[in-house]
């Protein structure tokens, strides 16, 4: 049997990032080939995947970033089973080089992100290498791409929630603060639109059926009750539509309002939130 040594285990190990004990019976079961060796902890990996394929993995790490010209941007979650995980500066590390990846190469989906090469491997196959590493179920299971004239990008929470923003001005050093305030906006009250006239009609319909239902129960007559749920129906517009809502640190001004005063005409002309 081949010897394995202290050294070859160290190489291993800082070739694929696997825990030294993993490395040694790498080695010793493919009598010391190195490409043996690292096929033998990816197999181990997509093993561990195939076993976990019905755990939850609800935690994870999401990351938000842009091009430095802030023409396209992504988001991006890489998911595990639990907080330990979740919090190691290693996986963060894995999220961000991926982000780092994907942004570099405008990938436009998962699949194109997974076929993608990086440490000189592939992107997917490292994925299972992480697999492997960690011992828990890891994938990408949300990615959105945005591009346009000037992104913002934030990330909330522990990384927990991630956030794109696209203002309709070129950038500056004002616009972009702006838009990092409305980023951290949009991630704490979550609105479920940009603008009244970007909600969807079934939310509409529903609002105003909760409006009148609210209403009859109140006692109101029931020819008034279509006005009293459409006045309910603007005070969501108002809590729930991102141009429409109070700017939090100044509930005198929307954010319409305050984007205008920042910049004469400056908006936002898209959003995308991810959360775990």
């Amino acid at each position: 049997m081949t010897t394995i040594t202290a050294s070859d285990v160290n190489k291993l190990r800082t070739m694929t990032g696997a825990g030294m004990m993993d490395c040694k019976k790498a080695l010793q079961e493919t009598n010391g080939d190195f490409e043996a060796a690292v096929d033998f902890l990816r197999k181990k990996g997509a093993k561990i995947s195939a076993n976990r394929a019905d755990r939850d993995a609800k935690e994870g790490a999401i990351i938000a970033k842009v091009l430095e010209n802030k023409t396209f941007g992504i988001i991006l979650q890489l998911s595990c089973e639990t907080d330990f995980v979740a919090k190691n500066e290693d996986f963060v590390a894995f999220a961000h080089k991926l982000a780092d990846t994907a942004l570099a190469n405008k990938a436009q989906n998962v699949d194109a992100l997974k076929a993608l090469t990086m440490d000189g491997g592939n992107v997917g196959d490292k994925i299972i290498e992480q697999v492997g590493k960690i011992g828990e179920k890891i994938d990408v299971v949300r990615y959105e791409v945005m591009e346009g004239t000037n992104l913002v990008p934030y990330i909330h929470a522990g990384n927990r929630i991630g956030v794109l923003v696209s203002l309709n001005i070129a950038p500056n050093e004002n616009n972009f603060s702006a838009g990092k305030d409305v980023a951290m906006q949009i991630a704490a009250l979550n609105p479920v639109a940009l603008d009244k006239e970007d909600v969807d009609a079934s939310v509409i319909e529903r609002e105003m059926a909760i409006g009148m239902d609210q209403a009859r129960a109140e006692g109101k007559p029931e020819n008034m009750l279509e006005k009293i749920a459409q006045g309910k129906l603007g005070k969501f517009y108002k809590d729930s539509t991102l141009l429409n809502q109070e700017f939090v640190k100044d509930s005198s001004k929307t954010i319409s309002q305050m984007l205008d005063s920042i910049e004469k005409g400056l908006t936002v002309t898209a959003f995308k939130r991810v959360s775990l």
